[in-house]
């Protein structure tokens, strides 16, 4: 049996938790592989609405297995309020989520470091959500971080020595602070944790997998925002792609089936960074609007542009994607005219390839499509789909070589048609 893997293609936020949890059905195992509690996946269904930030968006479905795999790093408080959040909705944990000893914590330090360094940067701040990821990522390379299995052996010994080591860097930096109130609350946290399956993540999928036991991989931000591949420095701090499965996991690669890929019909961004199609016009305020671009975890309003295909294929060639899933086709339902980046200008060269650095002095050269003006968002099937909009479906898979199996009309997991069902 393989791992098949779901993740994003642009810069975050293209609705991956939604299409997980449309997915779940046909999986035994739902495993989340990288990243931390900056990631909001929002799910929408019977009525209600709710914010992943560290759980696996297959815990709605049935009795799934759920697994916090190695790569994820974990903050118990965050965790404890997300856990408890669900189970007074009726959807208790304990007996089907997993969490990995092998993936790190957050320490309240963490976060204290995250804002101390995002301040010393002035005007060259990344735009970091504040939750602590990078210091921890940090301490994790540099081989001085704590894991989830250290709550089990000789803790206290390992934390005030991580703690120290905060302190000293954080005084260097003249950074003021007072974290003992939410260091009590962290540690309470931590009890709290204990709850839960504590494993050996690696060994244990890698047993599903023998067991024939079929699993979902599910990544959090975008393929734009990779550690390696991403437009760096204004990236995440973790491998994003389809390559960070397999060591936020404990897969091998020839263990890998199907990558799913998402991507949104236009696109967006959060934060600092460059954005070669982002608009700064009408256009890019309604799409904001219609497209409720706001993010889960932070509130903060995303930046808005037409579809950038030379960063979209680039992101197909890295993680090797053999299917495509569109979100928010439903958003760009009222346009007249819908636009594509094809190409970029650089230096007054045309390029369709993604350079090394982009910045300002990249221009993206634009072809038009005809919009659709229909309302999408109750369609049940391809069959309803207008001209136009199968129109740029096809224009895309042209464009991208890759199929378009999955699109979505609107939030609720109903609003998504399937097509290709014979795959």
């Amino acid at each position: 049996m393989k791992v098949d893997v779901l993740l994003g293609l642009q810069w975050g936020d293209e609705g991956k938790g939604k299409v997980v949890d449309v997915l779940t059905p046909k999986y035994d195992v739902i495993a989340r592989f990288q990243g931390g509690p900056n990631a909001g996946h929002t799910l929408e269904f019977n009525g209600e609405k709710y914010i992943l930030r560290s759980i696996p968006s297959g815990i709605f479905q049935g009795g799934k297995i759920n697994i916090i795999g190695n790569g994820v790093v974990l903050d118990p408080l965050l965790f404890r309020q997300e856990a408890e959040a669900l189970a007074a909705s009726g959807h208790d944990l304990t007996k089907k989520l997993f969490i990995s000893k092998k993936a790190h914590l957050i320490l309240p330090t963490h976060r204290v470091l995250d804002a101390a360094y995002e301040a010393s940067k002035g005007a060259g701040k990344i735009g970091t959500t504040g939750k602590g990821i990078g210091p921890t990522y940090t301490d994790k390379i540099s081989r001085n971080g704590l894991r989830v299995g250290d709550i089990l052996h000789n803790f206290e010994e390992k934390y005030a020595t991580a703690k120290a080591k905060h302190e000293a860097i954080l005084a260097s930096l003249n950074y003021t602070f007072d974290s003992k109130e939410l260091e009590a609350e962290w540690l309470s946290a931590l009890d709290y944790l204990k709850r839960f399956n504590l494993i050996d993540s690696e060994q244990v999928i890698n047993d599903y997998l023998k067991e024939e036991k079929s699993v979902l991989a599910e990544g959090a931000q975008g393929t734009m925002l990779d550690i390696d591949f991403g437009s760096y420095p204004f990236v995440t701090s973790s491998n994003t792609i389809c390559a960070g499965c397999c060591t936020g996991l404990g897969v091998s690669p020839r263990n890998i089936g199907e990558v799913f890929g998402i991507f949104k019909a236009y696109c967006t961004r959060v934060g600092s960074g460059p954005f070669p199609t982002e608009l700064f016009d009408e256009t890019g305020d309604k799409i904001c609007e219609f497209g409720h671009e706001f993010g889960s975890v932070t509130g903060r309003k995303r930046r808005c542009g037409w579809i950038d295909l030379v960063a979209l294929k680039y992101a197909i060639m890295i993680n090797g994607v053999s299917q495509l899933i569109m979100m928010k086709s439903d958003v760009l339902d009222t346009f007249e005219t819908i636009k594509a980046c094809v190409a970029y200008r650089v230096n007054g060269e045309e390029v369709t390839t993604f350079p090394y650095e982009i910045n300002e002095g990249i221009e993206p050269i634009y072809v038009e499509l005809a919009g659709w003006n229909t309302d999408m968002t109750k369609m049940q099937s391809e069959d309803e789909f207008p001209e136009e909009f199968n129109n740029y479906l096809t224009f895309l898979e042209e464009e991208l070589g890759v199929p378009v199996k999955i699109v979505s009309v609107g939030p609720d997991r109903e609003q998504t048609i399937v097509r290709y069902t014979d795959n």
